[in-house]
């Protein structure tokens, strides 16, 4: 189902959910392969495979950790040579199990691609069983221990010297940093849930509702002055938990405040200025040009040419108030992306803000998908909730006035925002996000129409020569 979601849209998420009583009823009467194989050919038959890698790159690593059996992982990872065996298709689970689990092989269904790159839907035969392409990764090694259900992992467990199956009981004490999996910090993709069949049906009947429903949350932000939105928005189920005191608009001063916010997705500008209840403005890197013109905020785009961004910041402070993001991207999981420095050199007067959210169904932010569409996907979530957590104005002792480096200035705030969230302080920046999810730096160039009409030409030549 995510694949089908993520990879190809909703009419082939809806169709897989409209055939899941006849997947059903193969798997009940003993016909497990045959619902497997129906299952993926409905999923991924006319997908480029690289769309399928892709999704398996970006969106499936998360659900597949969400599932993990802890106490498995501390007997599989104990040992030297780890190879896993699954059913469902190899380009589904490899990256995650080699790059997660430390795997050294994955054996699985593998997919027939046709010559221009598109999934027919149905799996190779492989030569030989399960068992058999197990002993000739061994070679001459006789597997110490086969792990897995006594159903579905029969044809290898009798070349092991032990087997266990669940409920996996470890009393040994190992260190817990050892033991732990590679976690996920960087993964793609809209839904927030595991799209089971009764969830799946839930988010198809809501989505028509979602629409309209946030259509009507952005035209309040976009009509209404900034302080009536809080009010009125928690009419149409939106809610806005406050921290901390929020510090009083300056006046009689020659420069604003910097607002440093932890960056989790377009809205967290938006809802400090609802917050504090007056139109702050923000620094943006790369939105959409419709995001920028449904924001009820003013934002002021930056080119990544530091010292022509400097001054720009530099002059809108001189005008007021103004909200930074310094990680540069969004980051969902409970971790904060390395601080660019440029905005401790720019003033004293900074106030950290920790912005948190938490949202029902759909991700308000992407990577790999249409940018443009990460507001109305906020939106379109039955009850959205953001906290915001006021810290205390930098004292001057920690700015760069007192000698600070701005190195030095940018990682304590990132600390004590973490420390505020209880979240992970990292060293990944933009570009580690989108070379994991999008296999780019997260730069995108804006090729002419003619040049993208020739690429289109070439890709289908061999169609028609």
């Amino acid at each position: 189902m995510l694949v089908a979601f993520e990879a190809s849209g909703l009419i082939r998420f809806a169709l897989l959910l409209i055939l899941w009583p006849i997947i059903r009823l193969l798997d009940v009467l003993g016909m497990e392969d045959a619902a497997l194989k129906l299952t993926i050919f409905v999923a991924v038959a006319g997908v480029r495979k690289s769309e399928i890698e892709s999704v398996s790159r970006a969106v499936l690593p998360k659900f597949y950790m969400d599932d993990i059996d802890m106490e498995a992982w501390r007997v599989f990872s104990s040992y030297d040579k780890r190879i896993v065996v699954t059913k469902t298709l190899s380009v589904m689970v490899e990256r995650f199990v080699k790059e997660h689990l430390r795997a050294d092989e994955v054996i699985g269904s593998e997919l027939v691609v046709n010559r221009f790159g598109f999934a027919t839907g149905f799996v190779k035969n492989e030569i030989g069983s399960v068992g058999d392409r197990v002993a000739m990764l061994f070679r001459d090694e006789q597997p110490s221990l086969g792990v897995g259900r006594p159903t579905s992992s029969s044809s290898f467990f009798s070349l092991c010297k032990e087997q266990s199956h669940p409920p996996f009981l470890t009393n040994q004490r190992h260190n817990h940093e050892l033991l732990r999996p590679l976690p996920v910090i960087f993964h793609d993709g809209r839904l927030v849930k595991r799209p089971t069949p009764s969830t799946a049906l839930l988010i198809l009947l809501w989505i028509p509702l979602g629409i309209l429903l946030a259509t009507i949350r952005i035209l309040i932000g976009l009509i209404l002055p900034m302080w009536a939105v809080p009010y009125v928005s928690r009419l149409f189920g939106g809610k806005v938990i406050v921290k901390g005191k929020p510090p009083p608009p300056v006046s009689g001063s020659n420069t604003g405040v910097l607002f440093v916010c932890t960056h989790r997705t377009l809205m967290d500008p938006v809802v400090l200025s609802s917050v504090l209840k007056r139109k702050i403005p923000a620094v943006t890197y790369s939105i959409s040009r419709l995001s920028e013109i449904l924001s009820p905020i003013p934002t002021v785009r930056l080119t990544r040419i530091r010292h022509v961004d400097a001054e720009k910041i530099k002059l809108e402070l001189t005008k007021g108030d103004l909200v930074v993001c310094p990680e540069g991207t969004t980051c969902r999981e409970p971790f904060l992306l390395r601080f660019s420095a440029l905005f401790a050199e720019l003033t004293d007067r900074i106030v950290p803000v920790a912005m948190n959210y938490r949202v029902g169904f759909f991700h308000a932010t992407t990577a790999r998908g249409w940018k443009s569409l990460d507001p109305i996907f906020f939106f379109m979530n039955p009850r959205p909730i953001y906290e915001v957590t006021f810290l205390n104005q930098l004292p001057v002792e920690a700015t760069c006035s007192s000698g600070k480096s701005p190195h030095d200035v940018a990682n304590y705030v990132q600390r004590i925002l973490a420390a505020t969230l209880g979240f992970e302080c990292t060293n990944f920046t933009r570009k580690d996000k989108y070379r994991v999810l999008a296999g780019n730096d997260g730069i995108v160039s804006y090729t002419p129409f003619i040049d993208r009409f020739k690429k289109l030409v070439s890709t289908f030549k061999p169609l028609y020569s």
